[in-house]
């Protein structure tokens, strides 16, 4: 039975690394469901899962490349914080004396000042590591206590609210785009995930290269696109509470009409992730950058004499990465529609754990994006479990680091086993 499996997901060319990790997910899952009685697998518990992984899951894929570099980025908790906090100011304090409260030029000025200076401060970070020769450790180590430090100076310590409605629909809370809209975005992540499919195959016959048997093409594209629905399914299937119903029927000066009810759809910080997976995933596999990060990482000096330039590449990646630090930034104030000097405290533990989690290497030149982000739900669903178990907060973080120092360990094994580095 076990060889007849193993010979249907060789033949599907599934990573076994990935499967792996889907298998934990669900098993973590049904653990915490059964102990919750009943309550963990529930659609409204999974919106707020996919809430709470967003912005560690934006900031794990840059992880990845900062890790495939043989490096370490100890500062985008400190960073998003002290991000966060200046844009909980441009917003709060500054803008709206200049547009007005409410204007939507407030929560672009807000995003784009926001991800200019994660961009900024990660490639000053970036400068120091690749041209001063400083350790990537000791670098980010410092950041870790300076920018933790300015958050604090930014505002002295008080919270930043309210924030700018529009930007507070970046968190997902309160900003989902209900039922058709979601049910649409399936149906065309439907078609591109069978229009990737079809392509890969062509481009791999006219390359003269080896092709999967058309019935495990055809499973594959099944199981891809019954995930894509069965998602979708669950984020339409949390109904919108029938008091905030009636209030927004309220304000608007109508009776809600009986037995109405809305469903909340996806959030769109959980579109956020997406197309930042998605764009992540294309400079990792389809560019020059992505192509020189993987060789960097694999072989540095082999790199750097066919021609690559490692020190400002080092600056590209911790640029990107401060940038999707930003990112997550935007989205954690905004779940939380505040601003505090706290936001993002220990966020760089559990980034980093969701990546190693994911399958990067430490020693550099192997890592995938997808593997981040699910190596992000699954810290996430640990933490929300033990948590809604009521298991302590420092029982909880022994737990995580037992369970991060076990996933490496099973890695290791893993990459014993199979050869790869």
């Amino acid at each position: 039975m076990s060889n007849g499996f193993g010979k249907i997901i060789k033949t599907m060319q599934i990573d076994k690394r990935l499967l792996g990790m889907v298998g934990a997910f669900v098993l973590i899952a049904l653990v915490f469901h059964i102990a919750t009685g009943g309550t963990f697998l529930t659609p409204r518990n999974l919106f707020n899962l996919t809430l709470q992984t967003a912005s560690v899951a934006v900031m794990a894929t840059g992880m990845v490349f900062v890790i495939v570099t043989r490096n370490i980025d100890l500062s985008i908790g400190s960073l998003l914080g002290m991000v966060g906090m200046v844009m909980g100011v441009i917003q709060a304090q500054i803008l709206p004396d200049i547009f007005g409260f409410g204007s939507p030029a407030i929560w672009v000025i807000t995003v784009t000042v926001g991800v200019l200076m994660g961009a900024a401060i990660g490639g000053l970070q970036g400068w120091l590591i690749g041209y001063l020769a400083i350790p990537s450790f000791i670098v980010t180590l410092g950041g870790l206590l300076i920018w933790r430090g300015g958050a604090w100076w930014v505002s002295k310590g008080t919270t930043i609210s309210p924030l700018d409605p529009s930007f507070v629909m970046l968190g997902g809370a309160t900003g989902t785009i209900g039922v058709t809209a979601s049910w649409i975005l399936a149906l065309v992540g439907s078609a591109l995930t069978v229009f990737f499919l079809i392509n890969t195959r062509r481009s791999y016959i006219s390359h003269n290269f080896a092709v999967k048997p058309l019935w495990a093409e055809y499973a594959l594209g099944a199981v891809l696109v019954g995930a894509i629905c069965g998602i979708t399914a669950i984020m339409n299937a949390y109904l919108v509470p029938s008091r905030i119903l009636e209030r927004r029927f309220k304000a608007g000066g109508l009776e809600m009409p009986e037995g109405y009810t809305e469903a909340y759809g996806f959030p769109i910080s959980v579109l956020i992730v997406l197309a930042v997976a998605i764009a992540m995933t294309v400079i990792a596999k389809k560019t020059r950058f992505g192509r020189y990060i993987f060789a960097m990482g694999g072989n540095p000096d082999a790199a750097e004499l066919s021609g690559i330039n490692t020190r400002l590449l080092t600056v590209k990646v911790f640029a990107l990465m401060g940038a999707l630090t930003a990112i997550a930034g935007v989205i954690a104030s905004a779940r939380l529609g505040s601003a505090g000097s706290s936001l993002g405290e220990l966020d760089e533990l559990r980034v980093i754990a969701a990546a190693v989690i994911g399958g990067t290497a430490l020693a550099g030149g192997v890592g995938t994006i997808y593997g981040a982000i699910l190596g992000a739900f699954i810290m996430q669903a640990l933490v929300s479990g033990m948590g809604m178990v009521g298991v302590d907060s420092p029982l909880q973080n022994m737990i995580v680091g037992g369970v991060l120092i076990l996933a490496v360990w099973i890695d290791i094994l893993y990459r014993r086993r199979t050869g790869e580095r």
